[in-house]
């Protein structure tokens, strides 16, 4: 059985930074992909970014390329996300998935992810 862990969330003023962890366990292989997602109050869920276990590949949603970089530490079966210049609009419960290709750029478009997480709240103030 596939299970995600999340960890990481909390609170920080605009501008600081937070790191979120996924542990990822279940799968037999390291071919499988990671997306975090996002969700604010009253909005759609949004996807950040995605990366693949097996060849490191990063994608990135345009709202969050050069504030937050995704990588897999397939040692320790974790995916983080390190997100810097935090702004307020970044505040989110976030969750990551976990999907056999989750790392490919439709299907994080889709959102179509096999797994989930329970997810970690993120809130910036201003």
């Amino acid at each position: 059985e596939v299970q995600l862990v999340e960890s990481g969330g909390g609170w920080v003023q605009a501008g600081g930074s937070l790191t979120l962890s996924c542990e990822v366990s279940g799968f037999t292989s390291d071919d499988y992909g990671v997306g975090w997602f996002r969700q604010a109050p009253g909005k759609e869920r949004e996807g950040v970014a995605c990366i693949s276990a097996s060849d490191g590949n990063p994608h990135y949603a345009d709202s969050v390329e050069g504030r937050f970089t995704i990588s897999s530490d397939n040692a320790k079966n974790t995916v983080s996300l390190q997100m810097n210049d935090l702004k307020p609009e970044d505040t989110a419960v976030y969750y990551c998935a976990a999907d056999k290709i989750g790392g490919n750029w439709f299907v994080f478009l889709s959102g179509e992810y096999d797994h989930w997480g329970q997810g970690t709240q993120v809130t910036v103030s201003s």
